[in-house]
């Protein structure tokens, strides 16, 4: 009997417009993207100098604080709220290589997130994969991939990665804090972001991704600060994602074009 394949490409993709997911693959020279995300990919890169390079940064940062809260925080389960495509070192791969039996529940809005999801699961019985509306909080904690699968009476990572400047600030402060109050003590909150410090190339990129994605906003250190909330920073704090605990030297005064756009912290709940 012939194994019956899955429809490929799924037929619920949409060619006509770029999705975050397949842009920042396209960036990150992955090939899990298309024409039409490629082409926003180039044009945009274009245009702002360094925007391969923070996508790399961004990834960088995601192991270094996956493999910090696996490892000396102690954690052993992660949601991980809009994680795009796989790619090298994906936040399962970087926790259990710290403790086998971690758990990652990865969460996108993107279909093929979901198509890639179910060859995990195959081979991956610690990972869960749901296609899901992070704007939607109280769906997502409920869905059974995340509720009966992680234990939210234990400390859980959650885990916005590259995702809060995707949240417009209409829903921003409603969305992270539904999260953060479903936490026990001991959980931590890590997200990175889109950063305004003043340089042109920071706006002009979220005005490039809201017109092309729908969504994009710089958020000032003190903006992406106020949405750990009460939860207590580690250190370094809300930084550059160059700076955020780097495997060698960085020179803070000496950041590239493309290590100005993103910032990144870590922060604990205590209570």
């Amino acid at each position: 009997m012939t194994e019956e394949r899955p429809e490929w490409p799924p037929p619920e993709l949409d060619f006509s417009k770029p999705t975050i997911a397949r842009a920042y693959d396209a960036l990150l020279g992955g090939k899990d993207n298309f024409a039409v995300d490629r082409e926003l990919a180039d044009q945009t890169a274009l245009l702002i100098p360094g925007l391969r390079e923070s996508a790399v940064e961004n990834r960088k940062v995601l192991v270094r604080g996956v493999r910090w809260l696996a490892g000396e925080a102690g954690i052993d389960q992660f949601l991980d709220l809009g994680s795009g495509l796989p790619t090298v070192e994906n936040t399962h791969e970087v926790a259990q290589a710290r403790n086998a039996k971690a758990k990652v529940v990865y969460v996108d809005i993107d279909p093929l997130v979901g198509v890639h999801g179910r060859a995990i699961l195959a081979e991956n019985s610690y990972t869960r994969v749901m296609v899901g509306d992070v704007r939607e909080p109280a769906e997502i904690l409920a869905h059974e991939d995340v509720s009966d699968f992680l234990d939210f009476e234990r400390p859980v990572a959650l885990m916005l990665v590259g995702m809060l400047h995707y949240l417009s600030p209409d829903v921003a402060d409603g969305v992270v804090s539904a999260y953060r109050d479903a936490l026990a003590p001991g959980s931590y909150l890590f997200m990175t972001s889109l950063v305004d410090t003043g340089l042109p190339q920071q706006q002009e990129l979220a005005r490039i991704t809201r017109e092309n994605l729908e969504e994009g906003w710089a958020r000032t250190p003190a903006e992406i600060e106020y949405h750990f909330g009460d939860f207590e920073l580690v250190e370094p704090g809300v930084t550059y994602t160059a700076l955020w605990r780097p495997d060698g030297p960085v020179d803070p005064d000496n950041l590239e074009p493309g290590e100005q756009l993103g910032m990144a912290g870590i922060a604990l709940k205590k209570k």
